[in-house]
């Protein structure tokens, strides 16, 4: 299993060393631990870490100086989070400003220490995913709408309209995959210009990855004292936006119990820390996005109405890419893609065979956007023809091919495929089938032998009402 991401230990503590290394390996993650004692700054960069945690008080150097040289010019894909035993307010500040993504105090609340890693890992992968579309197209707004449908025109004249009123909420809505981070991303930079930065932060969480007390107070902050492992005070989300944008993603997975003091905080514009009584105001346009359908939430009195009816004042729908007024855009985007990802790898691929493009507009596309640039990247990687035939497609897209399907061990597939035509839905529902039986109803590795993500497959299981 791939490893969530790589972490650098600094600290002249080995007891916390050796605590902190086991419990991030058990999580997964790649770890290598360091005394700080000589040549780190060397060290860590050859290594090529996602994030590193550094003690303030490095023997025989400055924290600080560290940081700096850390998040200095072509450094910018490491986060560093700072370790200190000073739970004062001026050393975290300090360490904000030169670069730092947030800071622990010494002794750690360890279910802490794996969030605010877990935060910078994601915040890092969406740092790198827009570098890398920033690269394969000279504007990143227009990559993200390219399309030949009416949907991505009216799609795009609408986020253009909300940026330039600078509304101070907007909802955005679609299904997985059809990037709905991005166009977030879009909208702040329209706002605050390509150069944003720590001026203007953009801030993201996942509000169905927390538990509803720590979502709380990773929103609101929380004072010295408010629970047992309060040992400090620390400002919430909301204010570390302040003056940029806050994207509150999937949040229609947040309980009803923390709904209304979100609502409180669109309306009014200010924020209670936990445990706090002071009210603090916050200047930051705020972004939410979804998946679920939140009016027939609100049905099931899981979704409180007036906090919909607030988001949904400005609203962006995106609309998936099996839709009917997308379906124009596949071949768009599939031969953008191409031509981006050619140029990455140094490929000769130069095309669709018009075959392949009739099965790629036939394929419903589960994952929407991201399924069609990964199914694109495969292609362009592990294949070396010029015109991308059906056969280089994965077998979820190109379909039934009867001539090397069987069923089971060596039982003829039930379709064959006459002038009298095949509905692709059965054709997609017994490979399905096909797939369950011979990996023995483990969706993991039915997934495998379809060459399709554990996601994709858990849709058409659901689909197809498939157990």
């Amino acid at each position: 299993m791939k490893s969530p991401g790589r972490i650098y230990l600094i600290d002249d503590d080995e007891l916390i060393l050796s605590m902190l290394s086991r419990t991030l390996e058990k999580e997964g993650y790649e770890v290598r631990t360091d005394s700080g004692e000589k040549r780190l700054v060397e060290k860590i960069l050859s290594w090529h870490p996602d994030v590193v945690l550094l003690d303030i008080n490095v023997p025989g150097q400055n924290g600080m100086e560290v940081l700096k040289a850390l998040k200095g010019d072509g450094t910018g894909e490491i986060e560093v989070i700072m370790l200190t035993a000073d739970d004062t307010a001026e050393t975290a500040v300090r360490a904000m400003k030169i670069g730092a993504w947030d800071y622990l105090t010494k002794p750690f609340n360890i279910d802490e220490v794996k969030i605010v890693i877990g935060n910078a890992i994601e915040n890092l992968k969406l740092k790198k995913e827009l570098e890398y579309l920033r690269k394969i197209n000279s504007s990143l707004f227009e990559s993200e709408f390219l399309g030949a449908s009416k949907a991505k025109r009216e799609l795009k004249e609408r986020v253009e309209r909300l940026a330039e009123a600078r509304v101070s909420c907007i909802l955005i809505t679609g299904e997985s995959g059809v990037g709905k981070e991005v166009i977030a991303r879009n909208i702040h930079q329209m706002i605050h210009g390509a150069a944003a930065s720590s001026s203007a932060p953009f801030i993201a969480v996942n509000c169905s990855a927390l538990p509803d007390t720590l979502l709380e107070s990773e929103l609101f902050g929380y004072e010295k004292g408010a629970f047992t492992d309060a040992r400090k005070s620390k400002k919430g989300l909301f204010e570390v936006a302040e003056g940029g944008t806050l994207l509150l993603d999937e949040l229609g997975e947040m309980k009803l119990s923390l709904q209304s003091k979100l609502l409180r905080a669109l309306e009014e514009r200010v924020i209670r820390r936990v445990g706090g009584e002071e009210e603090i105001p916050v200047d930051v346009t705020v972004i939410a996005t979804t998946n679920r359908d939140l009016a027939l939430a609100v049905e099931k009195g899981e979704f409180r109405m007036d906090l919909y009816y607030r988001l949904n004042s400005f609203s962006v729908s995106v609309p998936a890419l099996h839709e009917k007024d997308r379906r124009d855009d596949i071949p768009v985007l599939a031969r953008y893609f191409l031509n981006a990802f050619a140029k990455e790898y140094n490929k000769p691929v130069e095309g669709f065979a018009p075959e392949t493009e009739k099965l790629m507009m036939a394929y419903r596309w589960p994952g929407n956007v991201r399924e069609l640039k990964n199914v694109v990247r495969g292609i362009v990687v592990l294949q070396n023809a010029r015109t991308v035939m059906p056969e280089h497609l994965p077998l979820e897209v190109s379909g039934f091919t009867p001539h090397t399907a069987t069923r089971g061990k060596g039982r003829q597939d039930r379709f064959v495929l006459t002038e009298a035509g095949v509905s692709l839905d059965e054709l997609e529902k017994d490979l399905i089938i096909q797939a369950l039986e011979i990996a023995g109803h483990n969706n993991t590795k039915a997934a495998k032998l379809l060459n399709i993500s554990y996601d994709s497959f858990r849709y058409q299981l659901k689909k197809f009402n498939l157990k």
